[in-house]
């Protein structure tokens, strides 16, 4: 299964075409994994987030508790993903910070799109999205870079849920990262739930959203453990 990374800390935010580019990969069958390097324990405003901003279903992946080095963290979950079930990275998002971490996965430059201001330092190892996710959505869909896959990711994935279905063997093992599902609950008899009101900033700078759930989803962690050699 082949799948597009996206990391979430900072490089999100609220940026017009960010939801539109996730959904584009989405859409052509593409699994949706969701990185950051927060704790655990932020995990419900973070998904609150990514829910009232319309993000599409995902797997989403949490530090287990606080880490001295989360981008080394990032770095170790991700290869064993790639190593223990078979995953294939096609692209993957982030910040300048994690120019690293894609790299020492052994992505090339046409696989790593870095949001921020551009530098002659890594020039050669990333694409920067200078002119923002809408002009790149764009280009996507005129350069016919990504390809429709046979098997599509929502066989593994609930609609509107973000997590997976079933836990590979390393993601049942404990490790510094742990995966975070949230899951849909039968829907209530008569009464409809409000639309959320829309975040006006990303999910670090909420601190309300700490606090709220959801409507209609419950979330549960699961704790793996992997090689933790760089």
């Amino acid at each position: 299964m082949e799948c597009v990374v996206f990391s979430i800390d900072g490089s999100f935010a609220v940026r017009a075409g960010a939801v539109d580019v996730v959904r584009h990969w989405q859409e052509l069958g593409y699994l949706i994994l969701y990185i950051t390097g927060r704790p655990d324990m932020q995990k419900q405003r973070v998904v609150s987030w990514l829910s009232q901003h319309n993000f599409p279903q995902g797997m989403i992946f949490f530090s287990d508790g606080l880490v001295h080095d989360p981008l080394r963290q990032k770095t170790i979950f991700l290869r064993n993903l790639v190593q223990e079930c078979h995953i294939k990275i096609s692209a993957a998002y982030g910040s300048m910070k994690d120019i690293s971490v894609y790299s020492g996965l052994g992505l090339s430059s046409t696989q790593i799109f870095i949001v921020g201001r551009p530098s002659k330092k890594y020039q050669n190892i990333c694409q920067f999205l200078s002119e923002g996710y809408a002009a790149h959505l764009a280009s996507l869909e005129f350069g016919h870079r990504s390809r429709p896959k046979k098997t599509s990711a929502r066989m593994v994935l609930r609609k509107g849920s973000f997590g997976l279905s079933a836990q590979p063997d390393f993601l049942r093992k404990r490790t510094h990262l742990r995966r975070t599902m949230s899951v849909q609950q039968p829907d209530p008899p008569a009464t409809p739930n409000p639309k959320p009101e829309r975040a006006q900033s990303q999910p670090e700078s909420d601190k309300d959203h700490e606090r709220q759930q959801v409507p209609g989803v419950w979330v549960r962690g699961a704790s793996h453990r992997g090689d933790t050699t760089p």
